[in-house]
């Protein structure tokens, strides 16, 4: 409430210091009327020029797919992956799956020193599921 009422007390104070400095510069006028004009500006940032693409369809069936194993840094997600894994390989004997394990913890992969290991190793998968250790 204190908050509120302290946020509410200065905007009055802006407004009050705002309207004071206009009749100061009014009153050095002499009588001439001074127009204010405002600008309304737009909240959206400019469009990115990287044309939008849709989600990739999923796929309709695991049968001789590769899928990769994305691991974040956490300690649970390797087990976790290894789990994944073996489960995945129990239900389609004919999957492939490859781990790539991150190397940064709260840093994209993409900006991190394996940028091209990491695009090589999308390309070559089928479908990714990510594993994150919480």
């Amino acid at each position: 409430m204190n908050r509120l009422l302290s946020a509410l007390f200065t905007g009055l104070l802006a407004v009050f210091a705002f309207q004071g400095s206009s009749m100061a510069q009014d009153a050095g006028n002499s009588g001439t009327e001074k127009q204010i004009q405002y600008e309304a500006l737009s909240p959206w940032a400019d469009v990115d020029p990287i044309p939008m693409r849709g989600i990739s369809p999923r796929l309709d069936s695991l049968k001789g797919k590769k899928i990769g194993l994305y691991v974040n840094t956490k300690r649970a997600a390797m087990p976790m992956a290894k789990s994944v894994d073996k489960r995945l390989k129990e239900m389609y004997p004919d999957i492939q799956t490859t781990i790539f394990q991150s190397t940064e913890p709260n840093v994209n992969e993409i900006e991190t020193k394996n940028k091209e290991k990491f695009t090589a190793w999308v390309n070559d998968i089928d479908a990714a599921i990510l594993l994150v250790g919480d």
